[in-house]
């Protein structure tokens, strides 16, 4: 591993180049002959290590934060996302998909579970493993974090074993509410395409785990 990415893995954050894990690897190598002017890296963490709140995804989409390196800006996910942000007064600004849009998050923080695009959008459990130390370091970065939002069962499960908690003890539900350590886990359906297109999550369900976590906030 080069210096750089030693450096990265302590603060918490992949360096552009991380060798981690082979198949991602192999893929961003792909990506980046087929689309060089995307961003084509790990992507890090979006918002102030001061913020209260931590909202984890799955990792970044292909077309998506994997193009413009900012979780969840250029996808559909993105869209719901921060709409959602905006009308509970955690972003500020006007979301236009791209990075340079000036949208600012107050009081909130996104990642992912994984930080390198994975083929078909699935990562292995290894892969979601290996990546579970960047997570463990963000959560340990964040002086002030009073709760986190899972977006999908595997950001949950990446999430509770981060924390150092059995992932049979803190079940996933869409709404639910878990005390983990000193945290409040709220978890949420992923606002992805497919889920809100098959009405697995509405917007109205996505915006109700919002409003419970700034009641939570106070």
């Amino acid at each position: 591993m080069r210096q750089s990415d030693s450096i990265a893995r302590a603060s918490g954050s992949p360096g552009r180049d991380c060798p981690v894990c082979p198949r991602l690897v192999q893929f961003r190598e792909q990506a980046r002959a087929r689309q060089p002017e995307w961003f084509n890296a790990p992507v890090a963490s979006f918002g102030p290590t001061d913020a209260r709140v931590l909202i984890v995804g799955l990792a970044p989409g292909l077309q998506g934060a994997n193009r413009t390196g900012r979780p969840f800006t250029g996808d559909y996910a993105g869209v719901l996302l921060y709409e959602t942000l905006i009308a509970f007064g955690f972003a500020r600004g006007q979301y236009e998909a791209r990075p340079d849009d000036g949208l600012t998050l107050l009081d909130a923080r996104i990642t992912n579970a994984v930080r390198c695009v994975p083929p078909g959008n699935k990562p292995t459990g290894a892969e979601i493993s290996a990546c579970r130390n960047f997570l463990e370091q963000t959560v340990a970065e964040m002086g002030r974090l009073v709760a986190i939002v899972a977006l999908g069962r595997i950001a949950h499960d990446s999430v509770v074993t981060a924390l150092g908690v059995k992932k049979s003890s803190v079940p996933f539900a869409h709404g639910a509410q878990s005390r983990v350590g000193t945290l409040t886990l709220f978890d949420s359906y992923h606002c992805s395409r497919y889920n809100t297109n098959t009405r697995v999550l509405t917007p109205a369900m996505f915006r109700d785990v919002f409003r419970a976590l700034r009641n939570h906030l106070g």
